[in-house]
């Protein structure tokens, strides 16, 4: 199949060669930040005041540049490339982030699909507000599986059979770094940073319970920092990759420009879902105050594209399955794989062969599977295992492999594109 693609990646508006590259706030997320929870009014008005002084750093440097940094304006920049390398259609595989710019570039030029596979899906009906609530529900019930399946390895990590006992553990841990951060630099924003990329990928539940045990059972903080170095720790990439993120995602669709609204939704949600809720709100909050007026999120319902094949996870935290379903719907004939009980984002080529072989016979031939009796799935895969268990061990020491995915509905991450006889993501 390699012989017929060609691969053709670019970096979109803003992001890493694109000229110019943003950083509205170099170091925004450097440590020990305040606790995400805002415990009190003074804590929230100093967290509003950051979120205000990044919205402001990104217009005071990138006023002329903000209003053409979207999603719409990034699928025409995608048809550009398309006329550019003269080929009639595209061919596109999108992740995460991706699936939402493949199915705003579908509705646009639906006679320039070839084949899209969308892996991972954006619920378009939540674009992007009612999204990352959603994402808070789904990325609580995401560590409480973690926490139950530290509670099964309890003959590794000694924390406890009851998953609520490891839970309630890890919340003492993170009520501790308020006032002695581990290492100095991991206070309870960056824990939560470090824990997070647990719930878009179970292989990193090992070694995150291994520092989380560590810290609980022998007093000893180095693992812990070494895990935040490993898969929280923003650096100049990051800083360019969330300056990119709130650019399109402010522009994208309208946002609650009344913190007062905010406020009441954070505290509502984080009552029941308290795992990320009031960091992913902070990480979205300079939306209340973007320098730049919101779009109206296209209408994706489309009927003139060929079968889209659309993979999608029932446990998937980043882009709950309800976003599957929901697109799935809007888009006449396409086909709905499902990996059932799968907890992972992004769920091709990460070694399912059932879903790989959907997607492999997809990208060859352009078919698609059908469901028996207009079934709304139309293929069912078992998800992997979870992961076996490592031994806690000392920290290594730190590499500057960063691998963590943020809170952020769904990031808009470098992209990649898909042109006829080529393949491409966005993850």
């Amino acid at each position: 199949m390699a012989a017929e693609y060609d691969v053709i990646g670019f970096d979109p508006r803003g992001v890493g060669k694109s000229e110019p590259a943003l950083d509205c706030e170099p170091g925004h997320f450097a440590p020990v930040r305040a606790d995400s929870v805002p415990n009190s009014a003074a804590a929230e008005r100093a967290a509003v005041a950051r979120a205000q002084s990044f919205a402001r750093s990104c217009g005071d440097k990138y006023a002329d540049l903000l209003p053409y940094i979207d999603t719409v304006s990034t699928a025409r920049d995608l048809d550009a490339i398309r006329r550019a390398v003269g080929a009639p259609k595209i061919s596109y595989l999108g992740y995460s982030y991706g699936t939402y710019l493949g199915a705003v570039y579908a509705r646009l030029y639906p006679d320039r699909v070839r084949r899209m596979a969308l892996d991972s899906v954006v619920n378009p009906h939540g674009v992007w507000y009612e999204d990352n609530i959603a994402q808070d529900y789904a990325f609580d019930t995401r560590h409480k599986a973690f926490m139950a399946w530290v509670a099964r390895q309890n003959a590794v990590y000694r924390l406890g059979t009851d998953p609520a006992a490891v839970e309630a553990a890890w919340y003492r841990m993170r009520n501790a770094l308020r006032t002695a951060p581990a290492g100095g630099k991991v206070g309870p924003g960056e824990l939560e940073d470090t824990f997070l990329p647990g719930g878009y990928y179970n292989g990193y539940w090992p070694r995150l319970a291994s520092a989380f045990a560590a810290y609980v059972n022998d007093a000893d903080p180095a693992p812990l920092k070494a895990a935040y170095e490993r898969y929280g720790e923003a650096d100049a990439a990051a800083d360019n990759g969330y300056s990119v993120y709130t650019s399109v995602q402010c522009r994208d669709a309208g946002w609650p420009r009344d913190w007062n609204v905010w406020r009441k939704d954070s505290w509502d949600t984080h009552a029941k879902a308290p795992f990320s809720t009031w960091n992913n709100a902070w990480y979205n909050a300079p939306c209340a105050f973007w320098p730049v007026d919101s779009l109206t999120p296209p209408d994706v319902t489309n009927d003139q594209v060929p079968p889209v094949l659309i993979l999608q996870a029932t446990d998937d935290a980043a882009t709950p399955y309800e976003g599957g379903v929901a697109l799935h719907r809007l888009m006449r004939g396409s086909s709905l794989v499902v990996e059932e009980g799968g907890g992972n984002h992004g769920v091709t080529l990460g070694g399912n062969d059932c879903l790989d072989e959907h997607l492999a016979a997809y990208l060859a031939t352009g078919k698609v599977p059908r469901g028996k009796d207009d079934a709304e799935v139309d293929a069912v895969c078992a998800a992997l295992p979870d992961p076996e268990p490592e031994p806690v061990t000392p920290a290594a020491p730190s590499t500057p492999e960063k691998t963590a995915e943020r809170a952020g509905a769904v990031r808009a991450e470098p992209a990649g594109i898909a042109l006829h006889g080529l393949l491409g993501h966005v993850r």
